[in-house]
């Protein structure tokens, strides 16, 4: 099967274009995802490499937790040595649980077997027990409201998130 044309992929690429992150297909070699690589607040896509379609939002995790100023570093030399730094990626994966929940789709379409460092049946037991591991960091960056503070304000707590992409 064709992975652009299966709807959670096309769920993801709209849901990713509607909060700002462009997604543009374009020829890859190796990079460290098949068939992925990230620019200028944008996703490249090679569907004809991509492996595991839920890397998808791993990535746009990565370019919705970075400060506008370096987002649209991504992809450049310009970018520093250290991003994504440690905090990013715990974000990055905190973030894409988030869109998983937002988008109504499983735990397992980002945490494959594959990825993670073996690790996914971690991040998906933690995860859905309510065990946010990153939720300080994020609700720092304003992307969510933990428990406590959701209840004062009278919002809701991640995994909902209160905006998409970091100011």
């Amino acid at each position: 099967m064709d992975l652009k044309e299966s709807e959670e992929v096309k769920k993801v690429v709209f849901f990713l274009k509607e909060i700002g992150i462009d997604i543009i297909e374009k020829e890859l070699g190796e990079t460290f995802l098949p068939g992925l690589d990230l620019g200028s607040n944008c996703i490249y896509i090679d569907y004809n490499k991509l492996l595991y379609p839920g890397d998808i939002l791993h990535e746009a995790g990565h370019l919705a937790v970075t400060i506008p100023a370096e987002r649209k570093l991504v992809g450049t030399t310009e970018i520093s040595k250290d991003w994504p730094t440690q905090g990013d990626e715990i974000t990055a994966i905190l973030w894409s649980y988030a869109a998983l929940h937002h988008l109504d789709l499983s735990p397992e379409f980002v945490f494959h077997p594959n990825g993670y460092k073996g690790n996914s049946e971690w991040f998906i037991s933690n995860f859905t027990t309510g065990n946010y591991m990153g939720l300080p960091l994020l609700e720092w960056m304003g992307l969510c409201l933990g428990n406590e503070k959701a209840e004062k304000e009278q919002k809701m707590p991640f995994p909902a998130m209160q905006k998409w992409i970091r100011d």
